[in-house]
């Protein structure tokens, strides 16, 4: 049995982003070009019958509208490229460590490298919470109460991976787990 496990974390690379990147990308180009044709008086887009859309007010709002979707798009897509968030747990029953990485904006700060050492764990902690915003989420507890937060940010996992996660978390450590009754 491996005495090191390592927990990948999904930061931004996700399908949703992919997706919502481009349509909003698409979306904005349409409006950009639209709103531009009508300024210039000619068929920027072949498909689209601009000629009766007046540059004021009609294209230049639409000028305005698709030029924050590019931008809004452009950072999606930043945040894609750059994998905010992402990183990954290592447990590491060896040299008795914990590092957990995580990614962020470029600049000092772009790499979160925290080190625990496992004597220093309590427990590992599970907190549900169902309702409209449901979350479901796993913690590194420690003897000084502190609470690091392990599970992805996105779509809530199925309440059966989490409690096998915590638990075979939990046995890999050595330590107790909380909040599941």
């Amino acid at each position: 049995m491996s005495n090191i496990r390592k927990d990948k974390i999904l930061g931004s690379r996700r399908i949703s982003n992919y997706w919502w990147a481009t349509l909003i990308l698409l979306g904005g180009l349409g409006f950009f070009l639209v709103g531009l044709s009508s300024y210039l008086h000619t068929q920027l887009l072949p498909f689209i019958e601009s000629s009766e859309i007046l540059f004021l007010p009609q294209g230049i709002t639409m000028i305005f509208y698709g030029t924050v979707a590019i931008f809004i798009s452009l950072f999606l897509w930043l945040t894609i490229f750059w994998d905010i968030g992402g990183g990954y747990n290592e447990f590491n029953n060896d040299e008795g460590l914990i590092t957990i990485l995580r990614l962020g904006f470029p600049g000092r700060n772009r790499i979160i490298k925290i080190r625990y050492n496992i004597n220093d764990i309590k427990s590992i902690k599970v907190n549900i919470t169902e309702g409209l915003n449901p979350k479901r989420e796993i913690f590194l507890k420690t003897k000084d109460q502190r609470e690091i937060p392990l599970t992805r940010i996105g779509q809530p996992l199925l309440l059966s991976e989490i409690e096998k996660e915590a638990t075979s978390l939990a046995q890999f450590l050595g330590v107790i787990i909380e909040g599941i009754d």
